[in-house]
């Protein structure tokens, strides 16, 4: 049986990067953007995903994708999708972050904090106090007076 569909986009990953590459010399959105504060307008290219799949024949982002499943063409597509996260990289340089956030998230970013603890933990005191009225004494500290009779000591 005859293969059934449309015919690719593209024969050749070099096919496609020349149309990748005229995408982001020329057809991409360029913008006017007024920085805060100053006087000073900036023209910035807005590439994006969207933008680069219909310039180069493909009817959504999702059709574009597909190639990167293409052994062939995952290189390709992987370093024009990172050409444009850079965009959005430089954007939160600037300051011009919320939509950029938001694009980078869609990139995979993770918007996180991390906390590092240092040092050993430590029982709660309340739970210690517990621990030692009801009368459990650790092996490693039945020699200790201190823990022995309900933390109260030897006095």
């Amino acid at each position: 049986m005859a293969n059934v569909g449309r015919p690719p986009f593209y024969n050749s990953p070099e096919e496609l990067q020349i149309k990748i590459d005229e995408y982001f010399k020329t057809g991409c959105t360029i913008e006017d953007v007024h920085i805060k504060g100053t006087d000073l307008v900036i023209q910035v290219k807005r590439p994006t995903i969207s933008g680069l799949s219909l310039y180069a024949g493909f009817c959504d982002r999702r059709s574009f994708y597909a190639y990167e499943v293409k052994s062939e063409f995952s290189h390709t597509i992987k370093k024009a999708r990172a050409k444009i996260e850079q965009h959005y990289e430089e954007l939160l340089q600037k300051g011009l972050g919320a939509g950029a956030i938001f694009a980078l998230k869609n990139f995979g970013w993770v918007d996180k904090t991390e906390v590092e603890h240092s040092g050993t933990p430590q029982i709660n005191v309340f739970v210690q106090n517990i621990i030692n009225k009801a009368g459990y004494i650790d092996d490693k500290r039945q020699a200790d007076p201190i823990h022995r009779q309900g933390g109260e000591g030897l006095n």
